[in-house]
């Protein structure tokens, strides 16, 4: 058992003042008075040594019970001076210590909670990993970019998201940030940091969706394009035109008067070419009302199902049970799946299959013809793009356009079973 410097110090004290009071016995019994006198002086000197005991033990006690509350966080004890000049300076030392800690300990929950709001509140996806590297905390941006709650994936790797972006995610390097697009249409800005936590490095991801600026700028700059070369093409074709009109009136050769009617043809295709790309820039919003979606898909299927079998490609159309209603611009919607059915049949031999089925995930349009490329993945929905030789790119362009003003979520792609699917959630 070990003894404390306190029951150490009481000890000596009584064994120094025995050993003196049996001495003084054992030389001065035989004189009483100097006896008694020098027992007297053994009896002050162990009195004041204990009070001059318990003028330093307080002080100590209550450094003791600093140290304790400092032990169980408590930064809110102070000591009082005990009127001792060397032990009022380390009180005074021990005060300033304990405000500084206090004031630090404030800061840093103040900043810890406005870290945390600010973390929440972020129009960016945040996602905090653990030291393992696997899901930690994430904020409702993020639960709302994953389809995902709080807590749901909680201490599992990022694989458990499914989302097309975790395979770019997983492959960052702490400090790196890079720009990606997902399925030929979501442009996201990622950025994989670090923080220090107990000394070590706890990493953190950031995900930034740019689709919306990225999409919007490119509209303005190709808007604006097309807008000058319709006016400059229109106010040419116009002049021509007239030309042409009175040189038709005055030509009587028959070939020349054919070459006429040709440039003059030629002329109204180019109106029409130029009236498509101004369609896009001058698209109206949305007229929304109430239709039924099964309606809408059977018509558009039993549409082209002619031009399927011409080719000899079978056009399968699974119908829900129930029927679906939804709020959609029935002119648009429709024009949406007239691109898409033509392109898939475009993509099919004979042989080949298109399946179009409506479930309460969407809209799904696939088959299994030819496969996209993965160097045009990428580049499926860009203005002007087209992997056809006499294509215009304005076709999937088109569509974009309108399920983005229908605040519907699409995608293209082709895959891992080589069927490719448009699906419409």
């Amino acid at each position: 058992m070990r003894i404390s410097l306190r029951v150490r110090y009481l000890l000596y004290l009584g064994f120094l003042h025995a050993i003196i009071m049996l001495l003084a016995f054992k030389v001065l019994s035989a004189n009483k008075l100097y006896f008694i006198i020098s027992e007297v002086l053994v009896l002050l000197s162990l009195i004041i040594s204990v009070v001059l005991y318990q003028a330093i033990d307080r002080p100590f006690k209550l450094l003791l019970m600093g140290a304790e509350a400092m032990r169980d966080q408590d930064f809110s004890i102070k000591l009082r001076p005990v009127g001792t000049t060397e032990l009022d300076q380390l009180i005074e030392v021990y005060n300033q210590m304990i405000e500084q800690l206090r004031t630090e300990r404030l800061q840093l929950t103040e900043q810890h909670f406005f870290l945390e709001k600010l973390i929440q509140a972020s129009p960016i996806a945040i996602l905090v990993l653990d030291f393992d590297g696997n899901l930690l905390k994430i904020n409702p941006k993020a639960q709302d970019l994953f389809g995902i709650s709080e807590g749901q994936f909680i201490h599992q790797s990022l694989s458990v998201l499914g989302h097309p972006i975790v395979n770019a995610l997983q492959e960052l390097q702490d400090g790196e940030s890079k720009t990606v697009q997902i399925n030929g249409l979501s442009t996201f800005k990622i950025q994989r940091s670090f923080f220090m936590d107990k000394g070590f490095s706890r990493p953190f991801l950031m995900i930034e969706e740019l689709t919306s600026e990225i999409l919007a700028t490119e509209k303005k700059a190709y808007g604006k394009v097309i807008r000058m070369m319709a006016h400059e093409v229109n106010n040419s074709i116009g002049a021509v035109n007239s030309i042409l009109n009175v040189a038709q009136q005055m030509v009587e050769e028959p070939h020349l008067l054919h070459a006429l009617e040709v440039a003059y043809d030629r002329n109204e295709r180019l109106c029409v070419f130029m009236r498509r790309f101004a369609d896009v820039v001058r698209l109206p919003q949305p007229h929304l009302e109430r239709q039924s979606l099964n309606e809408v898909l059977e018509n558009m299927v039993e549409l082209w199902r002619s031009r399927a079998s011409e080719k000899g490609i079978e056009l399968i159309w699974k119908a829900p049970e129930k029927e679906k209603w939804m709020m959609i611009d029935r002119g648009q919607i429709e024009q949406v799946l007239v691109n898409v059915l033509k392109n898939a049949i475009e993509a099919c031999d004979t042989g080949n299959q298109i399946i179009v089925t409506l479930s309460e995930k969407g809209i799904r349009i696939k088959n299994n013809g030819k496969p996209i490329l993965p160097e045009q993945a990428h580049l499926l929905f860009t203005p002007f793009f087209s992997n056809k030789p006499d294509g215009q790119g304005i076709g999937l362009m088109l569509c974009r356009e309108i399920l983005m003003n229908h605040h519907f979520q699409f995608s293209l792609k082709t895959q891992e079973d080589c069927w490719t699917c448009f699906s419409i959630e």
